[in-house]
Formats: structure tokens, C-alpha cells, sequence
């Protein structure tokens, strides 16, 4: 009874700024966030048991990590429990549920049959993307911009299976799959050449993403990155390179939140790059001091990428990922966090009085553009917050912590 009595007094407060709360929310129940995979069992996946490259590194070892796709998909369902939506989730190619040995240039639809079944009993999307590290074939530091040709053929073998095993998904559960390509590639120290490695990405890129596929069901993006364990001198999928490859080749280009300089934001990128591309890939994550992939939390940032979506209307061409993997808490309630903070940030945003501001901006009244932003922050959001989880039948505020609890005591310690 309280919380329908608090949103009521919030529902007011906003009406008086022109906001309309009920018009937030069924804005909100339209967002399908995706959730990574591989937060639930530290990237490793089960196709092997390889030690993680490419850059990547997850530190922390609290006990009761999924070893099985079906502990996996256990996981994911309690977590989805705890959220208010329906979302989607974000597979990886080494979460193959298969018994057969196989190497990742032969994986199939087959091989990820029992994905597909589970996203559809629960109404879900999927999402996609090539395993182009922890492998054999990427300890030179390069995939498929290698100078070697034979393992240049691997990866772009790779990818086309991966494109395939996308455009299943997409038939199968009737929405686009975005398969996102990142590829670890670049040197530890000052390359001589910084054009060749470019030159044979952009030529096995168009190789590898030469077959059209159905647009309704399949999405391509390339992901840039400045930096990376090991390759901290030169990277070859650099922002400049993914931006004109995604931009020229009418593909969508993906931005991670912690793939850029610290002094950088995303937010301010989104906006640039959905006027060169017509769709856009988020990568949300929380960088502290390098591309550390903490767990997302509602901090200024993930305000200000809301914002920028909301503001311009560019969600409709967004799609929303997260990405980070932290083995030192619980990793169920990671992605609970993570993803309640990603929905309240829109949620926030959906908030705002746009028009009017928007108008105050184009008048030239900063005076007043400035008052209202800051007034607004202490509007109370998390009433209407807590009326949407109630609403969705999911845990208000902290309540969802109790049952984490007792799910690691009765599963998660009892691995």
C-alpha cells in the first residue's frame, strides 16, 4: 500500500512539470536490456577449459560459478526473477551446449539448439558474439588481422559460422540477433607498421561478412578498443578503424564504456555516431581506472548514456548490452545490479520534461535549462521506481538481496 501511495505523490509532483509517469514506465517496459553470459561463470565458457587472453582478465574467486549451461541457465532465471522486464541474453560462442568436440569454425545452429529452446519458453532475444581469444590460434596477439594467412582463414571462418548461428536465433525467436565481432589484435610495444595489420582486418572483415543475411534477423557490429593487456602500444580495431568500417560498410558500430581513454565518456559519442550509422551496440560497463569491467552502478555516466538515448529519441536504434564480469561478489547479484541500475538510469531519463527543456535550450534560457536539471534530481524517481518492480511482481529495493542469499545457501554453495 505504500509504494502505490508514494508513487501517487510522486505521479503529481511530476504532472506538475509536464511529466507523465504512466508514459515512463510503458516506455520502459518496452527496453529489453542484454544480459552477458558470461558474468555467471568468469568467461570460460564450455567448449574448453582455456586460461583467458586477449587482454581480458577476471580476478576474484567467491565460490559457486556455473560449470554447466544448465547451473548457467539456472542462474540467469533466478537473476531474471529479480528484474523487472523481459530482456535478452548476450551469448558467447565458447557457450556452446554440445557434446561433440568441435572448434569453433564448425559450430553450428545445432550446437546452441538448447539455447534457443530456453530463450523461448521465457520470451526472450538473443544476442551473439565470435570467441576470437583464449585460443591457440590468437596467442601471436593477432586473429584476423594476422599476417599468417592460415590463421587469418580460421577467423574469418569463425565469424561466417558465427553469422549463421545469429541469423538461427533471429528466425527462431523473431528478433534481430546483434553478433558483435571484437578482436584482440595489436602489439605489447610500438609497432614499425600501423597500416598493414588495419589493411588485412578491413580485407578479412569484408571476407568474413561478405554473405547478406536477413536484416530482420541478424545484426553485424565492430567493437573498438584503445587499449589491452598485452597489446597496450597499438590496437588494431582502434575507434577510427571500427567507426569508418561500421559507418562505410552499413553495419553497426560498438561502443563499450570502458574501451576509451579514462578522460573519455560514451555518452557524449552516442549521439556522433547514430548520424553515420543507423544502428548503434552499448557495451555498458563501469571502467575504474583501466577497462576493469566493474558491475554498473547508477553512477553519472550511466545517467548521462540514458540521457543521451532518451533526449533525441535514439533509443529506438540502440541496443543495449551489458558487459562485466566480476568473480569477487556473488555473480547472480551482479547482474541483478547491474541491470536494475541500467533501468533505473532510463528511467530517470523517461522522467524528465524533454519538450521543455528542449525548448528552454533552443530560446537561450540556460538560466532556466540549469534550474530545472538540478531540481530535478531531487524529484523522487525511486518512487516511481519501486512502484514499476511492485508493479512487475519483482523485489522492491533491497528486498531482492534475502533471496540471493538463500539461493547461494541452497545452490550456488552446494557447487
Amino acid at each position: 500500500m505504500k509504494t502505490a501511495q508514494h508513487y501517487q505523490l510522486a505521479k503529481e509532483l511530476y504532472a506538475g512539470i509536464g511529466v507523465d509517469t504512466e508514459a515512463a514506465l510503458a516506455a520502459l517496459r518496452q527496453v529489453a536490456v542484454s544480459l552477458h553470459c558470461w558474468q555467471g561463470d568468469d568467461v570460460r565458457g564450455f567448449l574448453s577449459k582455456r586460461a583467458l587472453s586477449g587482454g581480458i582478465q577476471t580476478t576474484g574467486n567467491y565460490p559457486g560459478s556455473a560449470q554447466t549451461p544448465e547451473q548457467l541457465r539456472a542462474d540467469l532465471d533466478f537473476a531474471l526473477r529479480m528484474i523487472p522486464g523481459t530482456h535478452r541474453l548476450n551469448l558467447h560462442a565458447i557457450y556452446a551446449d554440445t557434446a561433440e568436440a568441435v572448434e569453433l569454425p564448425d559450430l553450428a545452429p545445432r550446437h546452441f539448439a538448447s539455447w534457443v529452446d530456453w530463450a523461448r519458453e521465457r520470451g526472450m532475444g538473443l544476442d551473439y558474439n565470435p570467441t576470437c581469444f583464449a585460443h591457440p590460434m590468437a596467442d601471436s596477439g593477432f586473429t584476423i588481422s594476422s599476417a599468417d594467412p592460415a590463421v587469418r582463414a580460421f577467423w574469418i571462418e569463425h565469424c561466417r559460422a558465427s553469422r549463421k548461428i545469429s541469423e538461427y536465433f533471429g528466425r527462431e525467436l523473431n528478433t534481430k540477433c546483434v553478433t558483435n565481432f571484437w578482436f584482440p589484435d595489436g602489439y605489447k610495444d610500438t609497432p614499425y607498421d600501423r597500416e598493414a595489420p588495419r589493411y588485412r582486418m578491413k580485407t578479412a572483415l569484408d571476407e568474413a561478412l561478405a554473405e547478406k543475411l536477413d536484416p530482420r534477423y541478424h545484426l553485424d557490429a565492430l567493437e573498438s578498443k584503445v587499449f589491452g593487456i598485452g597489446v597496450e602500444s597499438y590496437t588494431v580495431s582502434s575507434n577510427e578503424f571500427a567507426l569508418g568500417y561500421a559507418a562505410s560498410r552499413g553495419i553497426a558500430y560498438t561502443l563499450d564504456a570502458g574501451h576509451f581513454h579514462p578522460t573519455e565518456c560514451i555518452s557524449d559519442k552516442i549521439s556522433a555516431v547514430l548520424l553515420f550509422t543507423r544502428e548503434l551496440l552499448l557495451h555498458v560497463s563501469r571502467p575504474v581506472r583501466w577497462d576493469s569491467d566493474h558491475v554498473v552502478t547508477l553512477d553519472d555516466e550511466l545517467q548521462a548514456i540514458a540521457q543521451s538515448l532518451v533526449r533525441t529519441g535514439l533509443l529506438s536504434r540502440t541496443h543495449i548490452g551489458l558487459d562485466y564480469f566480476d568473480a569477487s561478489i556473488n555473480r547472480v547479484a551482479a547482474w541483478i545490479i547491474g541491470t536494475r541500475n541500467m533501468l533505473k538510469a532510463l528511467l530517470k531519463a523517461f522522467l524528465e520534461p524533454t519538450a521543455e527543456l528542449q525548448r528552454l535550450e533552443l530560446e537561450g534560457d540556460y538560466t532556466a535549462r540549469l534550474a530545472l536539471v538540478e531540481e530535478l534530481k531531487s524529484y523522487p524517481f525511486s518512487a516511481v521506481w519501486d512502484y514499476y518492480c511492485e508493479s512487475m511482481d519483482v523485489p522492491v529495493r533491497e528486498a531482492w538481496l534475502q533471496a540471493v542469499r538463500q539461493y547461494e545457501a541452497d545452490v550456488l554453495s552446494k557447487r
